[in-house]
């Protein structure tokens, strides 16, 4: 398999990931971000060594700003629409989803350089 596919296979699994955990949690703010950040920490990390590259302090620093980052957009979502059943559900799983394949995306090209 191609670099480029392996990367985009390791950044939609954790995107659907992202999206189950997101759905399944929504109606218990902040429930879902420690799993949430796991998923992306992994696939930043998996992204890495696919590029080769080994994780230093400066990249783990960079991850944990990346979990925060994702972290506003989440509760900003949850607290308009997320306590509602169904609605919010499907809000925040695409928030979730999103969030993380922007974050994957961004790694990539972290790690392209």
């Amino acid at each position: 398999m191609k670099k480029e596919q392996r990367i985009a296979s390791i950044i939609h699994r954790a995107s659907a990931s992202a999206a189950a955990v997101g759905g399944g949690l929504a109606q218990i703010p902040g429930s879902d971000m420690p799993i949430l950040c796991s998923i992306q920490t992994s696939m930043v990390v998996s992204i890495a060594q696919v590029h080769g590259a080994s994780i230093s302090d400066t990249v783990a620093t960079d991850l944990v700003v990346t979990c925060a980052a994702g972290y506003g957009g989440r509760a900003i979502s949850q607290w308009l629409i997320g306590w509602i059943p169904g609605w919010g559900n499907a809000i925040n799983a695409s928030t979730a989803a999103t969030i993380t394949e922007a974050i994957g995306w961004s790694a990539d090209e972290y790690f392209k350089e």
